[in-house]
């Protein structure tokens, strides 16, 4: 063989590796952050913080339809209506909401979402599968006494859940929904803003989980919802979903719909940054819209 191939043969030898090695160096990069969003951290919350509240409420187990067991606090209302409040992604049971609410006399449902908390669960779809958990949920607040109306309170992917939820189930009579992505496919464009990367992440995650990213879309449903209202609240400060998705789903949403920005407020950080407002505003939301304006 003449020097001259043999160099040229060389070359596209060592190319070809040094190209399956950087593939194999991104398929690597891909799965540890597609492993890092379906295993989330769990963070445990502890029911001494309700009771150091003077909040009543029992412990009890809900059954999804798929046979994940999720762990949650209950609160029976003092009124006819029971509020569900769904926790974002990485969080866990959410207690100064159950106390607003439960304060005013609603009961409240709040739960660790499946691989959450101390839920059951390998692994967190991020607002896909977590409609089965909302409507185990729902099922159980309509079992129990004395309950006539069903709200919901979501934040994050608890609220990006909620949409997709709610626009299934109308008994979810008027949702609340705070820092929630329009989109899963956005939320992920947000996060991992990286052109090889993105995409190849996406699709780890439809093998692994079979899913696709496309179907956990709030923007296409949220218009489902009407005649019942959606009150949407997000800052323009948030770093973790797109700072515009509240302002989205608002267009996309029928009335009767709201919508509530503050400028460089971040992430679920309405409520730190004028609890009073956010109180007035949750509170004299489900009182008109589930109560009828009954306090």
């Amino acid at each position: 063989m003449n020097r001259p191939k043999s160099r040229a043969i060389s070359i596209l030898t060592i190319s070809l590796t040094a190209l399956a090695l950087f593939a194999l160096i991104l398929i690597g990069i891909g799965y540890v952050e597609v492993n890092k969003v379906l295993h989330p951290p769990r963070r445990v919350a502890t029911g001494k913080t309700l009771r150091e509240l003077n909040i009543p409420y029992e412990s009890v187990d809900l059954l999804t339809a798929d046979g994940v067991r999720l762990s949650a606090w209950y609160t029976p209302p003092r009124k006819d209506a029971v509020v569900l409040v769904a926790h974002g992604y990485g969080d866990h049971r959410v207690v100064w909401v159950h106390e607003i609410l439960a304060r005013k006399g609603y009961g409240v449902l709040a739960w660790d979402a499946r691989a959450h908390g101390t839920s059951g669960g390998d692994i967190s779809t991020v607002g896909y599968l977590e409609v089965l958990d909302v409507k185990a949920a729902l099922d159980f607040a309509l079992a129990q006494p004395g309950v006539d109306h069903v709200g919901a309170w979501g934040g994050s992917m608890g609220g990006a859940t909620l949409i997709r939820a709610a626009a299934l189930y109308p008994q979810i009579e008027a949702l609340f929904v705070d820092s929630p992505f329009a989109s899963l496919d956005d939320e992920l464009d947000y996060l991992i803003p990286y052109p090889i990367i993105n995409p190849l992440a996406k699709v780890l995650a439809q093998v692994k989980t079979g899913v696709d990213v496309s179907d956990v879309s709030p923007l296409d449903v949220i218009g489902q919802i009407s005649p019942r209202p959606v009150y949407l609240v997000q800052g323009t400060g948030d770093r973790t979903a797109p700072p515009d998705s509240a302002e989205r789903l608002f267009q996309m949403a029928k009335e009767p719909r709201f919508l509530w920005t503050e400028e460089n407020v971040p992430h679920l950080g309405m409520y730190l940054d004028n609890p009073r407002r956010y109180k007035k505003a949750l509170v004299e939301f489900f009182d008109t819209w589930l109560l009828g304006g009954i306090r």
